[in-house]
């Protein structure tokens, strides 16, 4: 048996079953150093970026520590964005697959708050949220923390970052003293410390590297007058070709305008912004993750939720403000063992951005002018899939497995063309290869699932 095999670790021998149906064949560094310790109760700092599991590090012990018979919150997680929220929130979904009823709910900004005031007056038993949307709730009454025995605060260094320092000391506050509070950050600056040493009794700190590697990704740097930019950036895009690139700007209104060009010369994008609503950008990750969208433009905090492990390119529109940031970007790509491509512009005015990245990595960096690229083709082939929207999620009782029933069954696709399947509280999403598409579209909306008809359209 590994070392790193979960099943050295106190879980109930459901959740190892659970565990492998869902692929965790053995722990990250983060996991085998943090489990042990929150599992036994201690207070934890952990130091740990995007991708490198932490989410388990934290979601395993707290679902050890829940009551299924005990309908009041006994988990908070705080996130500093609402798409990192869902994402915490769905993996914590997976893994509590192990016991019956686990509730698991997401309060974030950006959506009405009436529905969530409904969910949670039935009841709930693990909470994921952003400290806003918390401390309205607390200030509404319409959440007790009266039972949480365990606190996570995912990302703090970006949540402080954020300006969400004082939402955090009410909701602590709030919460009982006696509980289990884990703290998760990708660096250590002195206002960390400095919230661990309020928070925390005695915590023990573990520290790791990254899952993903520098040596993996291939770092290329491109000169081009400001003016050229745009040309530049679709030149980069047609020249390598990548099966699906995120694309990252300094600005919202950046985001707009690169959408916008790059459509005017044929290539396919989609925006991701802190401007859009919600739903909007939920759907818009969604299709990334599915493959039917292939280019995302986006800003560093609209794709902070962001986790995709095999992402074959980043390009930076424009170096980054700072150094922590770019390597936060280009670690996006390469990971888990995979060969990612980092691609990255700037003007001539720009060369500070470049000498400071260098200095950071501690190394010297070359680059190359724009113009020595060939584009070798003018557009990109289309997304291979195609996303279908479903009208009917958890709420519903929808479930993937209905959804592949209903379209490999009576509506006659080829599993082989059903791609990722997405299942929401009120809605469902499905991939389905590009050529496929219409004709699953067509049975999906004369058919049924689990017996019912529900609206289903193509994103």
């Amino acid at each position: 048996m590994s070392d790193l095999s979960f099943s050295n670790l106190e879980l109930p021998a459901a959740q190892l079953d659970n565990l492998a149906s869902l692929g965790y064949r053995e722990m990250t560094a983060i996991q085998a150093a943090a489990l042990p310790l929150a599992l036994s109760g201690s207070d934890l700092i952990g130091q740990a970026k995007t991708g490198s599991g932490k989410t388990a590090a934290f979601a395993l012990p707290l679902l050890a520590r829940l009551d299924p018979q005990l309908y009041s919150v006994q988990a908070l997680i705080l996130c500093p964005t609402r798409e990192l929220a869902s994402q915490v929130a769905s993996e914590i979904r997976r893994l509590a697959r192990y016991q019956d009823n686990i509730k698991v709910v997401t309060l974030c900004g950006g959506q009405s708050i009436g529905p969530q005031i409904g969910s949670l007056e039935h009841g709930a038993h693990v909470v994921v949220g952003t400290p806003g949307r918390i401390r309205d709730h607390l200030r509404k009454a319409t959440l007790s923390l009266a039972c949480v025995n365990t606190l996570v605060l995912d990302e703090a260094d970006r949540m402080l970052e954020m300006g969400f320092i004082e939402d955090i000391e009410g909701i602590v506050a709030a919460a009982p003293r006696e509980r289990q509070t884990l703290l998760f950050s990708a660096t250590f600056p002195d206002n960390i410390q400095a919230l661990s040493k309020r928070f925390q009794r005695s915590p023990q700190r573990v520290s790791v590297q990254s899952l993903h590697s520098e040596q993996n990704i291939a770092q290329r740097f491109f000169i081009c007058q400001k003016s050229d930019r745009l040309s530049a950036l679709v030149t980069l895009l047609v020249h390598f070709r990548p099966a699906s690139a995120v694309v990252f700007c300094n600005t919202k209104q950046l985001v707009r305008d690169v959408c916008d060009y790059l459509g005017q010369c044929g290539l396919q994008a989609q925006a991701l912004h802190g401007d859009m609503e919600q739903r909007d950008r939920d759907q818009v990750l969604i299709q990334f993750k599915h493959l039917s969208c292939t280019i995302l433009v986006a800003t560093d905090v609209a794709a902070r939720g962001l986790d995709i492990d095999d992402l074959p390119a980043v390009v930076n529109f424009e170096l980054p403000r700072n150094a922590e940031v770019y390597v936060h970007r280009i670690g996006r790509t390469g990971r888990a063992g995979k060969e990612g491509i980092a691609l990255s512009l700037f003007a001539d005015s720009e060369r500070y951005k470049l000498q400071s990245i260098g200095e950071y990595l501690q190394r010297e960096l070359e680059f190359e002018a724009i113009e020595q690229l060939e584009r070798g083709a003018d557009s990109l082939p289309l997304p291979p899939f195609v996303t279908l929207a479903i009208a009917g999620g958890r709420k519903e009782k929808v479930r993937a497995g209905d959804i592949l029933g209903a379209l490999t069954g009576e509506a006659g696709i080829d599993g082989k063309a059903v791609g990722k399947i997405t299942v929401t509280d009120y809605a469902a999403y499905v991939a389905i290869a590009r050529g496929e598409a219409d004709k699953a579209l067509g049975r999906l909306l004369n058919g049924r699932i689990k017996g019912r008809k529900f609206k289903v359209r193509s994103l």
